[in-house]
């Protein structure tokens, strides 16, 4: 049994993220005990009698920033029921470090990895004061080269990537493991993209599932689907043959 993850959401939309948690292959490893989760609206920390939270940027310019001190609340009353040493602290922005395989996979944890508790936090607006992101936070991530509106979007999609590393969480073992970025080259270990998948009917308006599939024999159903494997990451994600498994992240 995989090691137990607890994530902790700071959000100023903590509905938005309970869904998805709660629902599908995520809600029942959930109901499984495989993880847990806690939802902290970013307004119950702010001093403010109004609960605001952002505040115009100095300098000028356009947006509203988060401001650092009901942010700071917020980890540090985290912090006060975990353990330092086995927190991190996540902070959302296009300026982090991409969010990939290689990184879900260091920080899903395992027996030797001292972390458990994942504080995600979710921006908002123009940004945060750069003060949290520089003494408060202990890794930046991006969704991609886009901006979004806020970070849940990104919390989420790196919260459902890693629970399905957990064992337990899907219905077959190791499934994971055969899926894009997961599944790697024999020859090489560069990662590859899933192989195409086909259900019945075996034909459909003329089109037909490839004749190795029904064949029924399994050494020859492998090796077709590394193959396929192979010429969809060269054809769609060339790049990837190139790149070394543990170069494009940083050590946690």
């Amino acid at each position: 049994m995989s090691a137990k993850i607890h994530f902790h959401f700071i959000t100023l939309f903590p509905e938005t993220i309970r869904i998805w948690l709660t629902s599908s292959i995520l809600g029942r490893a959930h109901e499984a005990g495989l993880f847990d989760f806690d939802l902290y609206q970013l307004r119950d920390f702010s001093q403010d009698k109004h609960r605001a939270v952002d505040d115009l940027a100095y300098g000028g310019g356009g947006g509203m920033v988060l401001r650092v001190e009901p942010l700071v609340a917020a980890v540090e009353s985290i912090l006060e029921r975990t353990q330092r040493d086995k927190s991190l602290i996540i902070y959302f922005s296009p300026a982090g470090q991409p969010l990939n395989q290689p990184l879900i996979d260091n920080l899903t944890p395992s027996p030797n990895h001292a972390i458990r508790h994942l504080i995600l936090v979710c921006g908002h607006y123009e940004g945060v004061d750069q003060r949290f992101i520089d003494h408060w936070t202990d890794l930046q991530v991006s969704l991609g080269d886009f901006v979004l509106s806020g970070g849940e979007l990104p919390a989420v999609a790196l919260a459902d990537s890693l629970i399905r590393q957990l064992e337990g969480t899907l219905a077959h073992e190791n499934a994971s493991k055969k899926e894009s970025f997961s599944l790697s080259d024999p020859t090489n270990q560069a990662p590859l993209l899933e192989y195409p998948h086909y259900t019945r009917p075996a034909e459909f308006r003329g089109h037909r599932v490839p004749d190795i599939l029904l064949s029924g024999h399994h050494e020859k159903v492998s090796s077709w689907r590394l193959e396929q494997s192979r010429e969809r990451t060269r054809r769609i994600r060339p790049e990837l043959g190139a790149r070394q498994r543990e170069s494009d992240y940083v050590k946690i």
